[in-house]
């Protein structure tokens, strides 16, 4: 895939399929970057599907947002993702209620 423009203007479709996201409409953005953000950290992911990003009268589809979120020229740090961790109270609940085994 060719680089686009990260600082371009850029207009974001999204929705389950591309007619979806055609009658929903472009969310436009100051920036590439700023679009690619909001659709990996912040659209529900099965708007990907139908997602379509225009920039400078280029088309990126759904796999290729995904990309450019990935790549080196992606300006911005990655959204972090946390794992649950049961806090010590927690713990000590679970084995006073004989629910782990050990």
């Amino acid at each position: 895939m060719s680089t686009i423009k990260m600082n371009a203007n850029a207009a974001l479709y999204l929705g389950s399929d591309w007619h979806a996201a055609q009658n929903e409409g472009a969310r436009h953005f100051p920036t590439a970057a700023q679009a690619v953000r909001f659709a990996m950290e912040e659209a529900a992911p099965v708007s990907l599907k139908g997602a379509l990003l225009v920039v400078d009268g280029r088309s990126i589809a759904g796999d290729g947002i995904a990309s450019l979120y990935r790549s080196p020229a992606y300006p911005f740090r990655h959204k972090l993702t946390r794992r649950y961790r049961p806090s010590a109270t927690a713990r000590r609940l679970e084995h006073s209620n004989g629910s782990v085994e050990g």
